[in-house]
């Protein structure tokens, strides 16, 4: 290929660019792109597509994630399904750097390519860009046969917080067999702003795997629905602390006035992380009838918690003048 530029840089780096050692190659495109001279851009996407050292191709696919020319994205978009995983995985990760919405409109067609990795890339592309026009490709994703596009699907609606998605998000997060894929639908749950989304997320807090559960708990608290606080109780006992540290965070964001024994039981909890959960909860429940078992705790072996205690303290008393 015979670049057409005028920068002597580039036209004294064809020989190389053409040499048969492919790590002569590979640091001759290394050079080329340091220029940042569009006038190299063609050389670097023929290299992406044609080399014949998958090393090399990888790095042309390194090397583009700066430019956002439609030619260079259909480049990359091309490279996903490159024969070698390395390139595949170069491209994917160049393709999700892009911050332009045209860039988003040729990734777009790629989303329906027959091949799942090229599917999900183009859709884990897409999730940042927040283009209105990925909804649609987004909500068929979440039936697709490949758990990875799921997670990416249920990635773009949360990003584009598509609320008209939820009733579908629901059903994943209870019934899909893929664990990320669980979690990630519990968590786009969020979305709501009301008291639809509770069965599901009491079903996700009851999930065999613990992130799910902890995921669902977390969620509970930022969708604040008072109706929540039993369920979270009982998520208290559960046998993963990172679950219960959630669930009392969760009590205390809603303010459940449900909860103020079971928090104070937690402040006697062997691990700190829980009490320090627990203490920041009872402040926030902000019930006088929590001060002498906050006081107690005020000498606490470990600082986070006393430092929470006395956060805890200031907002009671805050509550109580």
């Amino acid at each position: 290929m015979t670049l057409i530029t005028d920068n002597p840089d580039i036209l004294d780096l064809q020989p190389r660019l053409a040499d048969i050692d492919a790590g002569v190659r590979r640091i001759a495109l290394i050079e080329l792109a340091d220029l940042e001279d569009p006038d190299a851009l063609p050389w670097l996407t023929q290299a992406l597509g044609d080399d014949p050292a998958a090393e090399v191709r990888a790095e042309a696919a390194r090397l583009l994630e700066a430019w956002e020319e439609p030619e260079v994205v259909a480049a990359l978009c091309a490279a996903l399904a490159d024969t070698d995983e390395g390139v595949r995985a170069a491209a994917a990760q160049s393709l999700s750097e892009l911050k332009s919405a045209e860039a988003g409109r040729v990734i777009l067609p790629w989303a329906a390519h027959g091949e799942a990795f090229v599917r999900a890339s183009a859709l884990r592309a897409l999730r940042e860009l927040r283009l209105a026009e990925a909804a649609p490709l987004a909500l068929g994703a979440l039936h697709d046969s490949d758990a990875f596009v799921r997670r990416e699907a249920v990635g773009i609606l949360g990003w584009l917080k598509q609320t008209d998605a939820l009733p579908a998000l629901a059903t994943l997060a209870s019934r899909d067999p893929d664990t990320e894929v669980r979690r990630a639908a519990t968590g786009a749950l969020g979305l709501a702003s009301d008291a639809s989304v509770l069965p599901a997320l009491r079903a996700a807090l009851r999930d065999r795997e613990w992130q799910v559960r902890e995921e669902a708990a977390t969620t509970l608290g930022k969708v604040g629905q008072a109706e929540a606080g039993p369920a979270l109780i009982e998520a208290l006992a559960d046998g993963y602390w990172q679950v219960r540290l959630r669930a009392a965070r969760a009590l205390g964001k809603l303010r459940f006035v449900g909860a103020l024994h079971p928090l104070v039981e937690l402040l006697g909890h062997n691990i700190s992380n829980l009490r320090k959960e627990a203490a920041l909860a009872l402040g926030e429940l902000a019930d006088p009838a929590a001060l002498p078992a906050l006081q107690a705790a005020e000498n606490d072996g470990d600082p986070e918690v006393r430092k929470a205690v006395r956060i805890a303290l200031g907002q009671l008393q805050g509550a109580v003048q």
